[in-house]
């Protein structure tokens, strides 16, 4: 369910803004998105999974309020930024 180490390391690599960046939105939405996926998948086979059912609803409210910051700062940064992780909004 969770996301690997490498998987983490490949998404910082990718979203990055600059070298070493660990913690810029982009990163945080990115990790955020893949544990979501994940979880989804997850409650194809656990219907009933309620508790982890409330984590991911906190990720969803954690990554919507990420990428409120990230659109109020920048819209354009925004658009491409849901438009490589394939989000709709």
């Amino acid at each position: 369910m969770s996301v690997t180490t490498e998987r983490k390391e490949a998404l910082i690599k990718e979203y990055a803004t600059k070298e070493g960046d660990t913690g810029s939105p982009e990163v945080q939405v990115a990790i955020l998105t893949e544990r979501i996926v994940n979880l989804t998948e997850h409650f194809k086979g656990h219907a009933k999974d309620n508790h982890s059912r409330r984590g991911l609803l906190k990720m969803v409210a954690q990554r919507r309020k990420l990428l409120d910051y990230v659109r109020g700062k920048d819209e354009e940064r925004y658009k491409t930024l849901i438009g490589r992780l394939g989000i709709r909004r």
